[in-house]
């Protein structure tokens, strides 16, 4: 009785790991995360072009001025004419039109149901990991060396560390990513303190950085 009793559960939770897992260790994601690649990817996306519409404008004719020139400090067209603008040789939001989409074209997939294998899930994750961390590179020159804040490139940072980071923890809910059982919990449980505090951190630095100028507008 009490082996009948044991393996009917069994035998419930197996097919619901199946469905979780998919064929040949397959695994989907919810339509919440598959959201938020779609709305991140095409944020992304529109920064992208629109930073490559200015960058193409701007080398037509030197005069022309961006409509993210909004002061000195908020100048995107000083961030375009920089060199850490085209840091491979070519203006570096070309990356983005490439990226941005595949990332939406994932979450579209997902929605409708797709599965995808280990390897991929980590591909994915390596790779809005490098995003992420060429977006901080580009924070720090921006901030430190060029001397003035693109507002398209902030949505561009913000839109790479919400995928990066959900990404993240997609992986480690569906063991993609190794991790011991308390951070697992902890970051499913607090999976918005993260990425709130990296875009608060983010703020705080362009506010000390040109405190001088914020007080002016008060």
């Amino acid at each position: 009785m009490s082996s009948t009793t044991t393996a009917a559960p069994e035998a419930v939770r197996a097919p619901e790991r199946e469905r979780q897992s998919g064929p040949r260790g397959a695994s989907g994601a919810s339509p919440a995360f598959a959201w938020l690649l779609i709305v991140s990817g095409a944020l992304g996306a529109l920064a992208s072009f629109v930073i490559t519409i200015d960058k193409i404008r701007l080398l037509q004719d030197p005069l022309f001025s961006p409509s993210c020139n909004l002061s000195p400090v908020l100048s995107c067209g000083s961030v375009m004419k920089s060199a850490q603008a085209s840091v491979f040789g070519f203006p570096n939001p070309v990356l983005g039109l490439l990226a941005y989409p595949v990332v939406v074209t994932v979450g579209v997939a997902l929605l409708s149901g797709a599965r995808f294998r280990r390897w991929f899930w980590l591909g994915l994750n390596v790779g809005t990991l490098l995003g992420a961390a060429f977006c901080m590179w580009l924070m720090t020159q921006a901030l430190y060396e060029i001397g003035a804040l693109c507002l398209w490139c902030c949505l561009a940072w913000a839109a790479t560390i919400a995928m990066f980071w959900y990404t993240t923890a997609h992986n480690l809910r569906h063991g993609i990513v190794g991790a011991p059982r308390a951070v697992v919990a902890g970051v499913l449980e607090f999976h918005w303190v993260v990425p709130l505090t990296w875009c608060l951190s983010i703020v705080m630095l362009i506010a000390t950085r040109w405190w001088d100028y914020w007080q002016t507008l008060l």
